[in-house]
């Protein structure tokens, strides 16, 4: 069965002036052999792949696991979607894409429409010709649509102009890593960045960095060396650092106890936790939550 956070917003008066709006934003993982969309997205958005569809927006669609087929346009062009690639929908362009029955795929995506990006497209950046853009599997750019939905979900007064800065931000990075060509061994950056993202969905998991090298096709020592070289830092300290960050999140906006806190990131025992969290952080996971919640409670 599919998997996914989804939010659909409704802008308020005032927050198209802006020059951009986000009217939704989500992931979804689809098993293999699954009906393809799942069957929880609003008339409008709900489509039947065989026929397509025409939306009034525009969506950022970013696949970081499994592959399938897109197709646009007039006449019908199709491309084959993979781990890595992106792909722009267009209001007013017919449009259809699924995943492979025998494979599936991880979606992200967003959906935003205004000024800004009609001017974007209208200068040439974007073209409804040219819609899928191979940017590799890139943390930041996950970490990116992750912080779009946690905003979304939070459905407070000001979300827009934070949404907004946030669909610029994937937008530039999309484009720079579309054209840039400075990365002397693709391949290896390749798997660097694939490493880093797995690491990332996989934080509440307990995996090694043996496994993240096997799944990312590298033999350990050589995928120890290149991470380091591209990442400045060990697989292992890598992966460290990210149950930490999630730890933080977790600590500041929800009301988890440390001892779950410390279950769910897969620490050996919440003593361990906490001698970790404060040798990274310089304060206790409780003294951590204090002084967020005061942090934020002066903002």
């Amino acid at each position: 069965m599919s998997t996914g956070d989804i939010k659909y917003l409704i802008p308020a008066d005032g927050d198209e002036l802006w020059g951009l709006t986000v009217t939704g934003v989500g992931s979804q993982v689809i098993t293999a052999d699954e009906v393809y969309p799942p069957q929880n997205h609003p008339q409008g958005y709900f489509f039947d792949v065989e026929e397509g569809r025409v939306l009034d927006e525009f969506q950022l669609l970013y696949i970081t696991d499994g592959e399938g087929m897109f197709t646009y346009g007039e006449p019908r062009v199709s491309q084959r979607i993979e781990e890595g690639k992106m792909f722009f929908l267009f209001p007013g362009v017919w449009h259809t894409y699924r995943p492979f029955e025998n494979s599936g795929w991880k979606e992200y995506w967003i959906g935003f429409k205004g000024e800004m990006i009609d001017r974007l497209v209208a200068s040439g950046y974007f073209s409804a010709c040219s819609p899928v853009f191979d940017i590799g599997l890139n943390e930041r750019i996950i970490d990116l649509y992750l912080k779009a939905r946690d905003i979304a979900n939070e459905d407070r007064i000001g979300a827009q102009p934070a949404l907004s800065g946030i669909v610029m931000h994937l937008l530039g990075l999309m484009y720079y890593r579309q054209k840039s060509s400075v990365l002397h061994d693709e391949d290896i950056i390749g798997k660097v960045d694939k490493a880093k993202v797995v690491m990332r969905e996989n934080v509440y998991e307990n995996l090694s960095p043996q496994e993240v090298a096997e799944r990312v096709g590298l033999g350990y020592s050589g995928f120890r060396k290149a991470f380091r070289e591209y990442a400045g830092t060990s697989p292992a300290q890598y992966m460290k650092e990210l149950k930490i960050n999630e730890a933080k999140l977790l600590l500041a906006t929800t009301n988890t106890t440390i001892k779950e806190i410390s279950y769910h990131l897969k620490y050996d025992n919440p003593e361990y936790f906490s001698i970790s969290f404060k040798r990274r952080t310089g304060k206790t996971p409780l003294e951590y939550r204090n002084f967020a919640r005061i942090k934020k409670g002066t903002e």
